[in-house]
């Protein structure tokens, strides 16, 4: 009776949730082929730190702020996208690509890649300071990932649970798998290296008039009702979770205690009720996939003797 009462309320979340980030079930199949673990499997860290919607996309309004910075990140994403017309489906585009590459079965983690690495190579132009770039840059795609994974940790520990270091660490050797196979020739392994290397970027960085649009935009009021509400808090949540140096790029001031805990407040009893809402999500799915009995010896199996 309480499931049956509940169940309206459970779709109505779904719907909201993959209406921002879209719906990545449509485009793969994660329950196939049994008994694939993909690139992690479900004993992987990133397979936790990624399974929470709120956190995610809170990490990933962080992620983009400081991949705006990079005058040459920015300069792919502009004149090659249509982020300014759309930047839900940016946002959503990317959601895609770390669920398929997260927990789906390895030849469509592979097959993701492939069509990055194939986007990527036609990206190129020149900066507006004359700087020539290439979206497959080994060292810009180690920044971009950089700046990624770092956001979808921050936002994970300051919303759900701190890590211990090796768990940390193991998170940042995991996720490194992605960012090599997409072509860059190095990344962190441990949240120092991931630290300390995002740190010896800083010098690149700078703010223009396209990074400072990207936040524009990002503020941008995106209607009303609960689900706009929720958005919002999470861009602000993203926007407060920002390194004060970067912070302080975009002409802000640093985050108060006081702040940072609101925002705390309000969004992390979401976390626990997006995981009950979304028990079909894609790491459900994944796991159960990997868990199966591999389809071979599922066959040989029901084979009579």
């Amino acid at each position: 009776m309480i499931d049956s009462m509940l169940s309206p309320v459970r779709l109505a979340l779904q719907r909201q949730v993959r209406r921002i980030t879209g719906d990545s079930r449509k485009t793969v199949d994660f329950t196939r082929p049994a008994g694939d673990p993909g690139w992690f499997g479900p004993d992987a860290v990133c397979w936790t730190v990624h399974a929470d919607f709120i956190s995610m996309l809170t990490g990933g309004i962080r992620a983009l702020l400081l991949q705006a910075l990079h005058p040459l990140a920015m300069a792919g994403v502009w004149d090659y996208s249509g982020f300014r017309d759309d930047l839900p489906g940016r946002l959503a585009r990317t959601a895609q690509f770390i669920a398929t590459t997260t927990y789906g079965g390895t030849a469509v983690a592979d097959a993701a890649v492939a069509r990055v690495r194939t986007i990527h190579a036609q990206v190129r132009g020149t900066a507006p300071d004359g700087t020539p770039y290439a979206a497959d840059a080994p060292e810009l795609l180690r920044f971009v990932h950089i700046a990624e994974v770092g956001s979808f940790l921050a936002a994970y520990e300051w919303l759900v649970r701190p890590l211990p270091d090796a768990q940390a660490d193991r998170y940042f050797a995991e996720t490194a798998r992605v960012a090599l196979a997409l072509g860059a020739q190095t990344a962190p392994s441990t949240r120092h290296s991931a630290d300390a290397e995002l740190d010896a970027f800083r010098p690149a960085l700078r703010l223009d008039a396209r990074s400072a649009e990207v936040l524009r935009l990002l503020r941008r009021p995106a209607g009303f009702g609960a689900e706009a509400f929720a958005t919002r808090i999470m861009v602000e949540a993203g926007i407060a979770l920002l390194p004060d140096w970067a912070r302080s790029m975009y002409g802000l001031p640093p985050t108060s205690a006081l702040r940072k805990a609101a925002l705390r407040a309000t969004l992390q009893p979401g976390v626990a009720l997006m995981r009950w809402a979304l028990t079909d999500g894609v790491a459900a799915l994944a796991r159960q996939r990997a868990l199966a009995l591999p389809e071979a010896s599922a066959g040989t199996a029901r084979r009579p003797r």
